[in-house]
């Protein structure tokens, strides 16, 4: 850990942000405010611990007193690492899995807009997100429809967006990625007026070049820029805007399979060539606007209100390639996407305070959340056939005629808003009682080209969470939790006999039992859950509607912080029984789901050379178990192992701080399914298998920074 006085700069790489970055901050704080440095940016401590998260309606919360099980990874980590997107970011939570799909934690997968949010407000899920405009990411696993309204039970999923440091900061980040992949990426933040009344904060993004993949080409363009103004003593909005331009092409394809075709007759190597195309993958454009108001009501009382708009343009290209035998023999298609563009209109608002009724501590809170959410249709529409071909000599084919992914129809309309409130007494100090609900209303339609409502749904809920938190010492937290969640039912897809018809909102229940314990340098936490949700799929008489029942039971255990003065920690294990049952068929029922391990840890350790403290050593190990590639569980897809080895070389040179780091990730160059997904959000297809996406190969990663 090292101390610096002053102000902290990083150089910028073209001339004029070089210009903007060595200029004088107006109305600097005092020079002599400490900061604390790791990685260079700014941090609270030389670990990667976070002591307080938002948690929706509570307000900002300290980990230790949440009565449920908490993830985050902060910003420190993600530039240690060179983690390049968000996806990277959830391995190291083991709970958890984002790579290729929708986030999920504890086995269930999220929706598109209920389970995900930017600073508490609902935001869509199917596109990219920069990693360099967050400066942490949270996760609240299992239900929370009575903090959040109604969801998915696979959890919250919360991007903070940087704020303006107190401190004036420019940082440079320079990065060389595989075979001619290079980033830069800059972080300016200044404070001006009385007291530093108005911040801001700017980040951008360049980032260009082949990568494993022969003929590939990732892009990445963001602009993002957070402001904040505090008018008056306990008062203060922020505003933010972001845009970014994501662009993946040459990439390997998803793979799905024939009925009866094996994971294991398709080679799990992403650098093999005819994988994918160069003219195919994706091309997103995601563009945010949002704002926040923190109102101090006296001393014990606060209003907080924020709304959120963004639009998601994505033009997929992604190939299929569906595997009809296992000698190998697939068809390729393109265009497999629906929806090209998905608008979020998000609002919150809570009143929260403090009361003593009787000399019992009341900690009350009333709120609303919710959400517009609109989707659109290419006119143009329907997957398009490639051509065919054999896993052992891959095909390359030519780019087809594309949809005008730009020309589209309004096709579907989502409205949610909930009403939230509740209460956490305190009895003494050592035990205390969360109660809190929320009451829920849902309304959909769907619409076709000629802007028909072709169909309707409207419906309304309650969801109760109650917990008892008891304290023995003031370092640990025991606590016990039972939830009770709404979430919107799923639309029978086209090909069932039903099709496009609505079902009624499915609810999800939980027991969660957990342990917390903060000692000195190091924060351990122990939960055991139980979720059991209501289960829709296409039965034998192609009918789609609820016929069976998901039971996932679940331990986690995380552990961050210093070991010692040199070795640093974060880490975690989740050993999941995820099952399903009430089919109505013995191959089915009483299996494990699809796609999900019993079995994932992941460890970051982090060695500073005593005789060298300039320089780190970091290495991290993920594991996954075994996966079932089919609900009968007839096919399983083997687990993997992966380590990353990276050292770090952290200086004063000429008054300047310097990082220089060099990763490389998947050293053993193994060749792995990163994920095997069910082909619907919830229940199965005919085939009766998953989708899979391939792991990326060995890769280096070489990044510096400067700070003045």
């Amino acid at each position: 850990m090292r101390k610096i006085t002053g102000n902290t700069f990083i150089l910028g790489n073209l001339p004029a942000l070089a210009m903007l970055a060595c200029a004088p901050a107006a109305n600097a704080q005092a020079a002599d405010a400490e900061i604390i440095v790791n990685g260079v940016l700014p941090a609270q401590d030389d670990t990667y611990r976070t002591r307080k998260v938002e948690v929706g309606p509570l307000g900002e919360k300290s980990r230790l007193d949440t009565p449920f099980s908490v993830s985050v990874v902060p910003v420190n980590l993600a530039e240690n690492q060179q983690l390049q997107n968000v996806r990277e970011l959830f391995r190291y939570i083991p709970s958890v899995q984002g790579e290729n799909i929708r986030p999920q934690s504890r086995g269930m997968q999220g929706g598109v807009v209920q389970n995900t949010r930017i600073d508490g407000l609902n935001i869509a899920a199917t596109t990219d997100y920069a990693i360099e405009q967050f400066d942490r990411v949270e996760v609240l696993n299992g239900l929370a429809g009575a903090l959040y309204g109604p969801a998915s039970p696979a959890g919250t999923f919360n991007y903070v967006l940087k704020r303006p440091t107190d401190q004036p900061l420019s940082a440079l980040k320079l990065g060389y990625t595989g075979t001619g992949n290079l980033l830069a990426h800059v972080d300016l933040s200044r404070r001006a007026g009385p007291d530093g009344i108005f911040g801001a904060r700017v980040n951008l993004l360049s980032q260009e070049g082949e990568t494993y993949a022969d003929d590939s080409n990732l892009r990445r363009k963001l602009a993002s820029a957070s402001f904040d103004l505090r008018p008056a003593q306990g008062t203060r909005v922020e505003v933010n805007a972001s845009y970014y331009r994501y662009t993946a092409t040459g990439f390997p394809g998803t793979f799905s399979l024939a009925r009866g075709v094996s994971f294991a007759s398709v080679p799990a190597d992403a650098r093999r060539a005819g994988y994918g195309y160069r003219w195919a993958g994706d091309d997103n454009e995601t563009f945010l606007t949002s704002g926040r108001l923190f109102q101090q009501l006296g001393s014990d009382w606060q209003l907080t209100g924020g709304v959120l708009y963004m639009t998601n343009d994505r033009a997929s290209t992604v190939p299929t390639l569906t595997v009809l035998d296992n000698a190998g023999r697939y068809r390729a298609t393109t265009v497999n996407t629906t929806f090209s563009l998905d608008r979020v209109l998000s609002n919150n608002a809570t009143l929260r305070g403090k009361l003593d009724v009787g000399g019992i501590r009341n900690e009350v809170f009333v709120g609303t959340t919710g959400f517009l959410w609109k989707r659109y249709t290419p006119f143009q529409t329907g997957a398009i056939t490639l051509g065919t071909g054999n896993l052992a000599e891959p095909s390359t084919f030519d780019r087809p005629t594309l949809p005008d992914f730009k020309d589209r129809f309004h096709t579907q309309t989502t409205r949610q808003q909930a009403i939230t409130f509740g209460d956490t007494i305190s009895f003494d100090e050592k035990v205390s009682v969360l109660l809190a609900a929320s009451q829920s209303w849902i309304s959909a339609r769907n619409i076709n080209r000629t802007g028909a409502v072709t169909s309707r749904y409207k419906d309304s809920g309650f969801s109760p969470t109650a917990s008892l938190m008891v304290k023995p010492r003031a370092n640990m937290t025991a606590y016990v939790t039972y939830a009770s969640s709404l979430q919107q039912g799923d639309a029978a897809p086209a090909a069932a006999a039903n099709a496009g018809e609505a079902l009624p909102p499915y609810r999800s229940k939980q027991w969660e039992a957990g342990y917390k314990l903060d000692i000195g340098r190091i924060a351990l936490a122990l939960a055991a859950y139980q979720i059991e949700r209501p289960y829709a799929f296409v039965g034998t008489d192609n009918v789609y509607r609820e016929q069976g029942r998901q039971r996932n039971r679940g331990v986690e255990l995380t552990a961050n912080g210093r070991v010692t003065d040199n070795l640093n920690l974060f880490g975690g294990v989740s050993v999941l029984d995820p099952k399903l049952f009430d089919t109505g068929s013995p191959l089915t029922s009483d299996r494990q789901i699809l796609g999900l391990p019993k079995l994932a840890f992941n460890l970051l350790g982090e060695y500073r050379l005593p005789m060298l403290p300039e320089l780190t050593l970091t290495a991290n190990v993920s594991h996954v178990s075994e996966r079932p590639g089919n609900y009968s569980n007839s096919d399983f897809v083997d687990g993997y192992t992966l380590v990353d080895l990276g050292i770090r070389y952290q200086a004063k040179i000429n008054g300047q701080d310097l990082a220089l780091r060099l990763a490389v990730n998947n050293l053993l160059d193994k060749h792995y399914w990163a994920n095997i997904a069910p082909t619907g959000q919830n229940g199965y297809n005919s085939t009766d298998n998953g989708t899979g996406t391939l792991g990326t190969p060995r890769s280096v990663r070489v990044q510096m920074q400067v700070a003045l």
